[in-house]
């Protein structure tokens, strides 16, 4: 049986070549699959009289000529990242910028991959051997890091290539051996307009207590997003800022703020620690990377309620959910007691997503913003979240938007297509034809 790799590789030759039409080929290989034992596709195209026997040569000898320059590039990489050499990992980050690549692949047992605007692909066919991943990933990793990931089986941690870039990474076990994932971290902190978000977003770095909540789905840009606010205050005012993270992403030097940036792990030993260390800091605004259990989330909104403005990022698909997650790590008999808490100190809630733009350059974010209003803050207040979404619908002139909404004119204005629209939405019907 031919490998499905080189019967899909005929395939499309066939087809670019106009020698089959795509009709045909898909019922030919829906003929292949019924077959008990699968024939080569090329056979089967001949006995339906689809091809020639020479036809089925000239296209073989393109295929080859085709592998072959693909095996001899793969080589070229292999040899250019010399992998088997000290600091192979590190030319493979640094060629993961020089791709515009977000995030860098090493998986025991499979190919490198690099994922650029959201899809995965392959760096080349070469498969990582076990041993290979291993000592490319420990080369990196400090003393204290290597007995993490050998004790509990993952690490977290930051990565800075000198002269070329950082890295947010964690490094893990599975069955195969030892991964690692690289996400790549830009310089400096990026301002909206880099982000391709509403100049308006910065109205929200104007608060002086409160919580504001920056939500969406892993890899949506939560981290950016807070990043770009903490930027805009830093730039723009007088006060001391404390952020708390795991890893340190971003690097925000001191400008007309004084910025202190807190990693957990070597700075302190959990979200948790570090915010009720922060209360007694005396910072103004507080960034917390990730708010992940009760304790955090109670202390976060502690500090809200006690004069500080709150920035921390939450993984929750929408404005609706992410209030409903807040009240709901609570026990029941606090229940009333943090609904008042939660009415008076939230802010603003931003819900983004990352869609893929319709010229296939990049994705571009849409947004679903919740503006804690007096209106908003009754409804947590009495328990009638479930009512929110109507405020929703009804507040653009207080500056919300629902998602669909924000995905709604993207179709409209082109810059994503309907169908990508629709695998974001939550009402199709919501989308513009």
């Amino acid at each position: 049986m031919a490998p499905v790799s080189e019967d899909l590789l005929f395939g499309r030759l066939a087809l670019h070549y106009k020698l089959v039409t795509r009709e045909q080929l898909l019922e030919t290989s829906k003929l292949q699959a019924r077959e008990e034992s699968p024939r080569p596709l090329k056979e089967i195209l001949v006995e339906k009289g689809l091809l020639t026997a020479r036809q089925v040569e000239q296209i073989l000898a393109v295929q080859r000529d085709y592998l072959a320059k693909q095996e001899a590039l793969a080589a070229q990489r292999r040899a250019a990242f010399k992998l088997e050499e000290p600091g192979g990992l590190d030319r493979l980050l640094a060629h993961t910028l020089r791709c515009g690549a977000s995030d860098l692949h090493l998986h025991s047992g499979s190919s490198i991959k690099l994922r650029t605007h959201g899809r995965l692909d392959e760096l080349d066919s070469m498969t990582l051997d076990a041993a290979t991943a291993e000592r490319l990933i420990l080369e990196i990793l400090n003393p204290e890091q290597t007995a993490l990931v050998r004790e509990k089986g993952q690490v977290d941690f930051a990565y800075t290539l000198a002269g070329v870039g950082r890295f947010r990474s964690n490094a893990y076990r599975q069955q195969r051996g030892m991964d690692a994932v690289f996400r790549a971290i830009p310089p400096r902190p990026p301002t909206l307009e880099e982000l391709g978000l509403p100049a308006s977003l910065s109205r929200f770095a104007n608060f002086h207590q409160g919580i504001v909540l920056l939500t969406g789905p892993a890899g949506c840009g939560k981290s950016s997003t807070l990043a770009a606010l903490v930027n805009i205050i830093n730039q723009e005012r007088q006060d001391h800022i404390i952020t708390i993270e795991d890893p340190i992403e971003f690097i925000h030097p001191s400008k007309g703020c004084v910025v202190n940036q807190r990693q957990v792990g070597p700075h302190t030993g959990s979200f948790a620690r570090a915010l009720r260390a922060a209360l007694r800091e005396d910072p103004d605004i507080i960034a917390i990377g990730e708010l992940r259990d009760l304790e955090t989330i109670s202390l976060a909104l502690t500090a809200a309620e006690t004069g500080h403005l709150v920035l921390a990022t939450l993984h929750t698909n929408n404005a609706i959910r992410t209030v409903n997650r807040i009240l709901g790590v609570f026990p029941p008999n606090q229940q009333d007691q943090i609904r008042t808490m939660v009415s008076e100190s939230l802010r603003v809630v931003v819900s983004q997503r990352l869609v893929t733009r319709a010229d296939g350059k990049g994705r571009v974010p849409a947004l679903e913003i919740l503006v804690a209003n007096k209106a908003v803050g009754n409804l947590i207040r009495d328990n009638k979240t479930f009512q929110i979404r109507s405020v929703l619908q009804t507040g653009a002139s207080h500056g919300m938007c629902m998602l669909d909404a924000s995905l709604a004119e993207l179709v409209k204005t082109r810059v994503i297509t309907r169908e990508e629209a629709l695998l974001h939405c939550e009402d199709p019907q919501r989308i513009g034809a």
